[in-house]
């Protein structure tokens, strides 16, 4: 495999974070082996030896967001209340873990080209691959608040909160923590 050593292993990295970059900014159509190279400052050469198809290329991207998403969880701190005692920062913290930083035209844009992403055979096997990962991370912030619901179910409602804020113009990060804070309150019973 071309960069099979720790430099090139590096490159190939950088490589895929800077696809990743360009992909959340512009969207997956803007992944090209020139375009992802003058994100990363390296030559058109540099992409097409790591990554000998756009497909290889767009599973990367996909791969390094979710390491990003994964990490971005990880990084969230908590001063160790449970539910029970302080749902309100409780929610508020997972809710930040799983939201991507930024305001709510951040939130409407990654959001934007996930979706987008989803159509792309090759970002879409890199998202499903990279879930178990995100899935950790936000499991361990669950566990660690007292939460009643698990990674997955909590990411489906800060999904769906998202979806509902940005359709009906509502402040996204409040709506998200609002929402996880009444699951976890009043769980559903079904």
């Amino acid at each position: 495999m071309p960069g099979s050593t720790d430099k090139g292993a590096r490159r190939r990295a950088e490589l895929a974070r800077a696809a990743a970059t360009l992909m959340l900014r512009e969207g997956p159509g803007a992944l090209t082996h020139r375009r992802v190279a003058a994100e990363a400052g390296a030559s058109v050469s540099a992409t097409t030896y790591y990554f000998g198809s756009l497909d290889d290329l767009a599973e990367a991207a996909g791969g390094a967001l979710a390491q990003s998403w994964a990490a971005h969880a990880r990084g969230a701190r908590y001063d160790g209340q449970r539910v029970s005692d302080d749902p309100r920062a409780a929610a508020a913290l997972v809710a930040d873990a799983v939201l991507p930083p930024g305001e709510d035209a951040d939130i409407r844009s990654h959001y934007e080209h996930l979706l987008g992403g989803g159509r792309d055979p090759a970002l879409a096997r890199a998202f499903a691959a990279g879930r178990a990962e995100v899935d950790e991370a936000v499991d361990a912030i669950v566990l660690l608040v007292g939460a009643p619901t698990s990674a997955a179910v909590t990411i489906a409602l800060v999904d769906g909160a998202v979806v509902s804020a940005l359709t009906e113009h509502r402040p996204v990060r409040a709506w998200a923590r609002e929402l996880l804070e009444a699951a976890w309150v009043r769980p559903v019973v079904g």
